[in-house]
């Protein structure tokens, strides 16, 4: 029951059909199994399931990857903001402390 459990999670978070290619007996098997068979016994359902695995793990690594690179542009693009927006306080004769914000008000 366990390993029809597995195969069905597997089976189900395989790529789009365009991926899977057609067994013998005309059923869609997932990407990754060896065309014309579908993981029947214990160690092949064990090994396809490993390499499911494995390419889970390298997508979720590339996401990852471009999360990190995503929040790294964005800090330089604030960085870059606020080194302006100081330019221009510079250039207008502001303190920082002198913004209508920053001042009490009576």
């Amino acid at each position: 029951l366990k390993l029809q459990f597995l195969y069905l999670i597997a089976w189900r978070s395989a790529p789009l059909p365009s991926s899977r290619t057609m067994s013998s007996k005309g059923a869609a098997a997932p990407a990754g199994a060896p065309a014309g068979n579908i993981p029947q016994g214990t160690q092949e359902l064990t090994v396809f399931v490993q390499n499911l695995l494995q390419q889970m793990q390298g997508r979720f690594q590339e996401m990852a990857d471009a999360i990190v690179n995503r929040i790294d542009e964005m800090g330089s693009r604030i960085d870059d903001l606020e080194k302006s927006i100081g330019d221009l306080m510079q250039q207008a004769g502001i303190e920082e402390g002198d913004t209508p914000a920053a001042q009490p008000t009576r």
